[in-house]
């Protein structure tokens, strides 16, 4: 009776693991030591894998155990790892497709971790029917062991049947699909209720708690016997074409158990009618599996314990209780219990899990993490942009009105102080041969940039290019994801980077534009004192303005300027060496709520860390504002007092140009190495991207090579016509025409005959032929008549052991043109001819076992009729 059913195993190609993850681990983490024991933890899931996957599986606990440990560790490492990015392509074969000769077997590759925890799960499942089918059931414990792992099974089957299409995306293979998954499911389900109908027999426990157990394992398994007949594609699996016959056996053998128990309570309410139509019920049920199911099932101790119960129940109330039989269909209905149900897959799976990429953050929190840096890098910008800023306006309206140059040209013939400070700072930073080069530097770098990013967005093209024209061919066959599709993300990425790259450009138009215009300028601060003194134009004042209250009020106010100024350099620093980590925050959020709120989370954190900053710097601003405004009115009180001539105007304009070059040169000069640096942090950024569009085209490329091979193989599996009918007057095996052979390999007859002859001797008895050549066919009929008392050979339906196997294309085969067979030649008629002028050559081909000899005189023996021509003689492409 215990004949239970189990799940054979997926299989999958090798994958390598560690080259693409190590590659974003070494992206992602500085150079140290998180990075190094992520770089273990790659390596150790690699093994995993290859411990789980890569090797056949023992149907022990042992091996459950792997596969539990790679599941969970699967789902450990799906949220922070970027899978999609990635492309690792997972390949497995249908694990209920044997396959075809030149076909292969079904399988399918998809970049998709999602489809690999699928895969994992099915094979959790698989491995778990298998245990429990190997358990003892004998004993209690492996009663209890086998009702658990069928349990778990069901319950792993279960939950692919709710998960495999969101985490596909597509269509699965037959194996893993919802109806597939739901029916082994319901198998399972079934096998441990009928386990604990087993265990609660052995256990004696009470006839009606074991009627109501083993009524509802049949029902499971008329279930899963309507799911498996029902659906359209199930019944293809030669799996399932046996799978049916066993589920059909016990749904007959529980319900009479159920029977055989409820009348054992039935004798015990002394309603001995019931009794005995129980039984034969149960009687009917068990020839019905007996007949039907014999191979599949042994029904043997159940149908005997039933008719011994049966023939006493009769007997008792045949000479006692003279109790009334009813029909089967007036019977009270036998109540049910279930004490099973699919084990939930909550994660972790295996007690003994131990996440090795514990310490990585998950990728939400990753993203998070990256966004809350962007956010807090955008509100130092906008800090650090409004205090330059400020400082470029305070620079240009000083130079405008010549301060402080004007007060410390009082003379009129020396060259102010500000102005040799200034030539001393441009001739410190390189002078103009520094930024001269700088800005050669930059179209080279700037070109680098462009091939590299333009050699990206190339090999992108002509991957999808190639899969259009692959699409274009194969139509609804090429059923992988559009390279369009999944190419949105980088060309969004790509046409990113040209934007960039675009302002880029015209940023450096901007800063050579305004190199040009202080170029001679910035070439005269580069000069000796003397050089810059005579280019200087001499002014005499009028009268001197030395000890001048609008002088010194002048001064005061730009020393309170340059104090602002100072303020500021103070506040950059500090708004940069602000720092906070959210990444415990993010983590929290995510553990409580399933999601990050990262937006408000890190406005808010911001606006902690940044609002005294944005507050001092406002003040500072307006404090800049008001000194600007009593500085222009200040001057021009001062240029009141002047003597206004030509010479000194000359000489107030040169001033200014060159306080306004060096303001030019530390700007340009600062605008430039910041380009510098961008180009070459873009180098690095767009070299990633490219590393990224190959690995994608890689892993395309790849799985483009498998969909082709299923293709071939799939149109190799495909008939080279439309099947059809053969016709009515070719289905019976012509009469040989005259003077003429029948068509190879059939044996020749000759139509004229010889006169009448003696009747030949009895014919022997024939040689002993092993059993597996001695199967035959309806005999054939000769044209000639029966010759005798010789009853006419039997035509065997495939080549006796005697005559050896059929050789395909060779030439001088009897029947074939090459090979004249002798007219006279007659079968039937034994011992007629001895032929001895014409001996029978056996045709022995090299590699191969030779035809027999001709058979002795003294023994003749009829010779073996070929098939029928209607069934081909070669094997058959």
């Amino acid at each position: 009776m215990a004949t239970f059913i189990s799940v054979p195993l997926k299989k999958s190609s090798e994958v390598d693991l560690a080259k693409p993850l190590l590659k974003f681990v070494t992206a992602t983490y500085p150079p140290g030591e998180e990075q190094a024991e992520y770089a273990r933890a790659v390596d150790e899931l690699n093994k995993l894998r290859k411990s789980a996957l890569g090797r056949p599986l023992d149907k022990h606990e042992s091996s459950l155990e792997i596969l539990l440990r790679y599941y969970d560790q699967l789902c450990a490492i799906e949220p922070k790892f970027p899978f999609p990015e990635l492309c690792l392509t997972f390949t497995w074969k249908d694990a209920f497709d044997k396959g075809s000769l030149f076909g292969g077997s079904v399988k399918l590759a998809l970049a998709s971790v999602g489809y690999e925890k699928t895969c994992v799960l099915f094979n959790v499942g698989a491995l778990a029917s298998q245990i429990a089918s190997e358990q003892n059931l004998d004993n209690d414990e492996g009663l209890k062991t086998a009702a658990k792992f069928y349990q778990l099974a069901s319950g792993a089957f279960a939950h692919i049947k709710d998960t495999v299409l969101s985490a596909l995306n597509r269509e699965p293979t037959m194996d893993i699909s919802p109806e597939t998954v739901g029916t082994l499911s319901q198998i399972m389900l079934s096998q441990a209720q009928e386990v604990f109908v087993l265990k609660a027999t052995n256990d004696k426990m009470k006839d009606a708690i074991v009627a109501k157990l083993a009524n509802q394992a049949a029902d499971y398994y008329g279930d899963a016997f309507k799911q498996c007949q029902y659906k359209e594609n199930l019944p293809k699996y030669f799996y399932f074409q046996e799978v049916l016959p066993v589920l059909a056996a016990k749904h007959c053998m529980m319900q009479a158990t159920a029977e055989l128990h409820q009348s054992a309570l039935a004798n015990q309410k002394k309603k001995f009618g019931e009794e005995i139509a129980r039984l034969q019920h149960a009687t009917e049920l068990v020839k019905t599996a007996a007949s039907r199911y014999d191979e599949y099932v042994n029904v043997k101790d159940l149908s005997d314990k039933i008719s011994r119960a049966l023939t006493a129940a009769k007997k008792d109330n045949d000479f006692i209780y003279h109790d009334r039989v009813p029909e089967v269909k007036d019977l009270e209905h036998i109540g049910k219990a279930s004490l099973v149900k699919a084990t939930a897959v909550q994660i972790p799976l295996s007690q003994k899990f131990t996440d090795v990429f514990e310490k990585m953050v998950p990728m939400a929190v990753q993203q998070s993490v990256s966004a809350a840096n962007s956010r807090k890098a955008d509100t130092v910008n906008r800090l650090i942009g409004s205090m330059r800023e400020a400082t470029n306006l305070c620079n240009g309206v000083l130079a405008s009105l010549n301060l402080p140059a004007a007060l410390e040209d009082l003379s009129g013939d020396a060259v102010p102080q500000s102005i040799l400070e200034k030539s001393r700072a441009v001739i410190q930073q390189g002078g103009l041969q520094s930024i001269e080069q700088l800005i050669r530097d930059l179209p080279e770098l700037l070109q680098r940039n462009r091939e590299i990013l333009d050699e990206s967005l190339k090999i992108l093209d002509d991957e999808e290019t190639t899969d259009n024209e692959l699409r274009a061919k194969f139509n609804q066959r090429w059923n992988r994801t559009p390279s369009g599709d999944l190419y949105k993300s980088l060309r969004a990425e790509g046409n990113n980077f040209c934007s960039i790259l675009d302002k880029a450009v015209q940023a450096d138009q901007v800063v050579k534009g305004r190199y040009n215009e202080h170029c001679g300028m910035i070439a005269l601060l580069c000069k000796p004192e003397n050089e810059i003194s005579a280019a200087i134009p001499s002014a005499n004042p009028a009268k001197t303005l030395q000890g001048s209250e609008v002088v010194n009020v002048l001064r005061a106010q730009l020393a309170q300027l340059d104090e602002v100024k100072r303020e500021r350099e103070v506040l950059e620093g500090e708004v940069k060496a602000v720092t906070f980590d959210l990444t415990t925050k993010f983590l929290t959020a995510l553990a409580q709520d399933g999601a990050i709120n990262e937006e408000a989370m890190t406005t808010s954190e911001l606006d902690t860390r940044y609002g005294s900053h944005t507050q001092r710097v406002q003040q500072n601003l307006r404090r800049q504002e008001e000194l600007l405004s009593q500085i222009q009115v200040s001057h021009q009180e001062f240029s009141a007092l002047k003597q206004s001539n030509s010479e000194a105007n000359s000489r107030e304009e040169v001033l200014k140009k060159l306080a306004a070059a060096h303001d030019s040169y530390i700007e340009i000069s600062s605008n430039i190495k910041e380009g510098t640096k961008f180009y070459n942090d873009l180098t690095e950024i767009l070299l990633k991207f490219q590393n990224k569009c190959s690995d994608i085209v890689f892993a395309r490329k790849t799985e483009r090579d498998e969909l082709l091979k299923e293709l071939q193989q799939s149109i190799a599996r495909e008939p080279s016509a439309p099947s059809f009918n053969v016709p009515s007057y070719q289905s019976n095996t012509p009469a040989p025409a005259p003077g003429g052979p029948t068509p190879a390999p059939r044996t020749m007859f000759n139509p004229q005959q010889p006169q009448a002859k003696p009747q030949p001797p009895a014919r022997p008895p024939p040689p002993s032929i092993p059993p597996q050549a001695a199967s035959t066919s309806a005999p054939v009929s000769s044209p000639m008549g029966p010759v005798g008392t010789n009853p006419p050979p039997v035509a065997p339906t495939g080549p006796s052991q005697a005559q050896g196997p059929p050789y395909p294309n060779y030439q001088g085969y009897p029947g074939f043109p090459g090979y004249q067979m002798p007219m006279a030649y007659n079968p039937y008629a034994y011992g007629q001819f001895n032929m001895p002028n014409m001996p029978y050559m056996p045709y022995q081909a090299q590699g191969q076992a030779g035809y027999p000899g001709a058979p002795p005189t003294q023994q003749p023996y009829p010779y073996p009729q070929q098939p029928p021509q209607q069934q081909p003689y070669y094997p058959q492409q």
